[in-house]
């Protein structure tokens, strides 16, 4: 039981004094990079599946 108390003590004590956490505003920052970048992914997954799409459509119009 001492060795599961002081883990966690240890465990404590690197997420408070060790880790250094980004302020409010670097959160913020990161968040919207994040959901541009997922808009423009997704995006470029859009596009190519819609261009694939009418290609095999307009391939399978041709052979029958």
């Amino acid at each position: 039981m001492e060795k599961i108390k002081a883990y966690f003590k240890d465990v404590h004590h690197e997420l408070v004094n060790k880790t250094s956490w980004p302020t409010w505003s670097e959160l913020q920052n990161s968040a919207i990079v994040v959901m541009i970048a997922s808009l423009i992914i997704a995006a470029v997954v859009y596009l190519m599946d819609f261009s694939f799409d009418h290609l095999l459509q307009w391939i399978y119009q041709q052979f029958y």
